[in-house]
């Protein structure tokens, strides 16, 4: 990298850009910014880089910085196929990279495991970076690493990372379409589940898949992919893509039961993935368990931030299709009273809105997609002869106070949007920050 010119397009204003701009300069590249954002908004993430000799562009991208461009670096969250910038970029024949390409080029661990999939992504890679974590305190591996989508970048760790190291990696749609681009598929490859998401950006179901498939079609020979022992339509799709001699499928073990700390059977079917994996790398089941005992769950997912009035109350908010919100919705037993609402990502709610009618106390819809789905609920309420009430909210306040009205001792709260935050929020956190503070006034 040393002297190449490389423009950065999209540094994000929740700092995804910033990780990969800060290994570049590291590396004695000469760094370009550019992001449509205005510097005001992107101030913080501009902040974090201090005084590192980065050239920045914003609020706009201009075509004289690709005049002299040795590489483009294409943040994730860019839609590559529809962006005039890079197709430009594409014609001057610049070659295109991301943060996670770089990375897994150079990453020098002999054992990657990746995490893909449409919910429980990222809980599972959490349980496995808690098991493996557990195997490093037994000097089983020197060191574990964690990140991709979850935590931060990985790229300034290169330079400390050893071949018995065990890295871990969140994968999303977004940055499995660019590992095509290098041929790259993990060693240990886990896909928990695909259900429509993202169909504003991927546009088909077929393409959305495609891209997830990636995780497992750049396998080598002795590389394993996992996926659930009752997802057969998902094992098709592996096999499709190459993968079938790779092929195993998990199951959960009802022994491990008792070390969960967190609740439902979606969180099984994630620990199973989490086991299978440890299990193929030789990891002990004392060892496992030790680890998953001591995951505790993640922020803004089923995250219980408080009880009123024997009212407990879930933030779900990285809840953002309508296949998790069903998955927060079945994780309980008792009453639930359901906050659903937000932008729109182009998917149906109607299998959504027909299971909460049935088996939820109320609903409160808000937001963007409030409309919506309060129509659908109230209809399939109406169809079903179910008690549900059915409930519509102005704003995010309105329907905490709305719920909070609706429930009784002993039943839950549960904020599981099923629906982006952009509509109200700038991201996902700030909406869950939004609820725990709200609930924290219920409580005093």
């Amino acid at each position: 990298m040393k002297n190449k010119r490389v423009v950065v397009m999209g540094l994000g204003r929740f700092g995804g850009g910033i990780g990969v701009t800060r290994w570049l300069v590291s590396q004695g590249a000469q760094v370009t910014v550019t992001d449509r954002e205005s510097a005001e908004s992107l101030g913080g993430s501009v902040g974090q880089l201090g005084d590192l000799p980065v050239t920045y562009h914003f609020g706009g991208h201009l075509d004289s910085d690709l005049d002299a461009c040795d590489l483009l670096v294409v943040s994730p969250a860019v839609n590559k196929a529809k962006s005039e910038y890079v197709r430009k970029a594409v014609e001057r024949g610049i070659p295109l990279s991301s943060e996670m390409n770089l990375f897994v080029e150079r990453c020098p661990a002999r054992r990657i495991i990746g995490i893909t999939g449409s919910a429980g992504k990222s809980t599972t890679t959490a349980m496995i970076g808690s098991i493996a974590t557990a195997c490093a305190q037994a000097r089983l591996v020197p060191a574990v690493w964690m990140g991709g989508n979850i935590g931060h970048s990985l790229l300034n760790d290169l330079d400390r990372m050893t071949a018995d190291d065990l890295v871990v990696l969140e994968l999303s749609s977004f940055q499995l379409e660019d590992v095509e681009r290098v041929g790259w598929s993990p060693s240990h490859a886990i896909i928990t589940n695909i259900k429509p998401n993202h169909l504003d950006r991927h546009g088909t179901m077929e393409v959305y898949t495609a891209a997830k498939m990636n995780i497992v079609r750049f396998q080598k020979a002795d590389g394993v992919t996992f996926v659930s022992g009752g997802d057969e339509p998902l094992a098709d799709e592996v096999r499709k893509a190459g993968g079938g001699l790779r092929l195993q499928r998990f199951q959960f073990d009802t022994a491990f039961r008792d070390v969960l700390r967190v609740p439902g059977r979606h969180n099984e079917e994630n620990a199973a993935a989490a086991i299978a994996v440890a299990r193929s790398l030789g990891i002990s089941d004392d060892l496992i368990a030790h680890g998953l005992s001591h995951f505790m769950g993640l922020p803004h997912r089923l995250e219980l931030v408080g009880e009123h009035n024997g009212v407990r109350y879930y933030n779900d908010s990285k809840s953002t299709t309508p296949e998790s919100t069903l998955i927060a919705l079945n994780a309980f037993s008792v009453p639930v009273v359901m906050m659903i609402g937000g932008g729109d990502k182009g998917m149906s709610f109607d299998q959504m809105c027909r299971e909460i009618a049935r088996k939820a106390k109320g609903v409160v819809c808000y937001g963007a997609t409030g409309p919506k789905l309060f129509e659908l609920s109230e209809r399939f309420a109406a169809g079903l002869s179910s008690s549900a009430q059915v409930r519509k909210a102005g704003d995010f306040e309105e329907a905490m106070t709305t719920a909070k009205s609706m429930a009784g001792p002993g039943e839950v709260v549960v904020m599981s949007p099923a629906c982006t935050s952009y509509d109200m929020f700038t991201n996902y956190e700030e909406r869950g920050e939004r609820f725990r503070e709200i609930v924290q006034s219920f409580t005093g």
